[in-house]
């Protein structure tokens, strides 16, 4: 019985541990950064990224993590709100995953995961894939792709 209950103990060990890689493959995390201005239910944006990479790719997800993490998915929604896409149209977005373990301090469980955003643009049918890392922060830009909403 003994014996059973340390190889449950071990592979739970060995599971839970495993998932975290020990050292963080994000590129653009700044905690020095301040949160953008929040202005009605938008943040103020005023950057348009130059880097195709910036929230397209896991490596350069958008750090929106200014608040405790339960709020991240208000900051995202005051991000989405605040663009448009590259042409000024409308589109929707929604949550269809969670990827890529890394470490966090800012996480209470000492390790976070990116979310990811589908985006589908009004009229069409073509759809991307934005990465956003809620518990760290970073410079708040507009992606490649989108347009910053007039107001």
């Amino acid at each position: 019985m003994r014996s059973i209950q340390l190889l449950f103990l071990f592979t739970t060990l060995s599971f839970f541990t495993s998932c975290v890689s020990t050292k963080s493959t994000l590129k653009n995390v700044d905690n020095s950064q301040i949160k953008p201005i929040l202005s009605s239910n938008h943040f103020i944006i005023t950057e348009m990224a130059t880097d195709m990479k910036y929230g397209y790719d896991k490596d350069y997800p958008i750090n929106i993590g200014f608040d405790n993490e339960k709020y991240g998915s208000n900051n995202i929604v005051y991000f989405f709100n605040a663009l448009r896409g590259a042409s000024g149209e409308y589109f929707t977005f929604k949550k269809i995953d969670n990827c890529c373990p890394f470490p966090s301090t800012r996480s209470k469980m000492g390790a976070g995961t990116l979310e990811i955003y589908e985006i589908t643009f009004e009229k069409s049918k073509n759809t991307v894939q934005l990465y956003f890392n809620i518990f760290d922060k970073g410079k708040i830009m507009c992606p490649k792709g989108f347009s910053i909403k007039s107001f």
